[in-house]
């Protein structure tokens, strides 16, 4: 399992989403997943609506290029039609592991027809991902309750050939450690294309012996 940090690896001296949060999960050698915008004609970081003190994309997407350009970029999609920015952007700074999510349906369609790599989700709301087949994986979400996000559900993605990227609890609020227990519990947790996504990836990495 690979373990990536939430809009970065903050803390009360960095914020969510900002350049010291991206460089910290860098430098820790986690990956990260951020929300994506627009902004008159640039391409920026945001999880509201954006404004003139939005990050430009092209500071995280510097700062992950110089770091290690591997680690992975799980790219929340929050506008459409970001497709040619994104495409520009990611092939300009060399970042090839990626996959865009949580954008409408025509917008991944539209993602997909240019070549993105995109991951469909799955959660207590939304039972039956979408262009299943298309998509390159599964972004697995709980908003009110993880007892549906069993071993054997992850791991029929798995054999299906797809990433799956888990969204850990806490990123609602909740307590996650039964949810990290029903996972050590079972050998699914030593899947090289399971990733969590978690505000606490030190913690993580730790609890899973990664």
């Amino acid at each position: 399992m690979i373990i990536i940090s939430h809009r970065g690896y903050w803390n009360e001296y960095c914020p969510k989403n900002s350049i010291k949060s991206f460089e910290r999960s860098f430098e820790l050698g986690f990956g990260t997943e951020t929300d994506f915008r627009d902004h008159c004609g640039s391409l920026v970081i945001s999880h509201d609506p954006p404004g003139m003190e939005s990050l430009l994309a092209d500071y995280m997407l510097r700062a992950l290029a110089k770091k290690d350009p591997s680690l992975i970029l799980a790219a929340n999609i929050k506008a459409d039609g970001l497709q040619n920015l994104i495409k520009q952007s990611f092939e300009t700074h060399g970042i090839e592991n990626y996959f865009l999510f949580d954008m409408s349906v025509p917008d991944a369609v539209m993602s997909l027809r240019v070549g993105l790599r995109v991951f469909t989700r799955q959660s207590d709301l939304e039972p039956e991902p979408n262009f299943y087949r298309e998509a390159a994986g599964v972004w697995m979400d709980a908003f009110f309750d993880d007892k549906w996000l069993i071993p054997e559900t992850i791991e029929r993605h798995l054999d299906a050939g797809k990433q799956v990227c888990l969204v850990s609890p806490e990123l609602h609020g909740r307590p996650h450690l039964n949810f990290w227990e029903r996972l050590a519990a079972s050998t699914i947790h030593s899947h090289p294309s399971l990733l969590l996504c978690s505000d606490i990836p030190e913690e993580a990495q730790s609890y899973f012996n990664l």
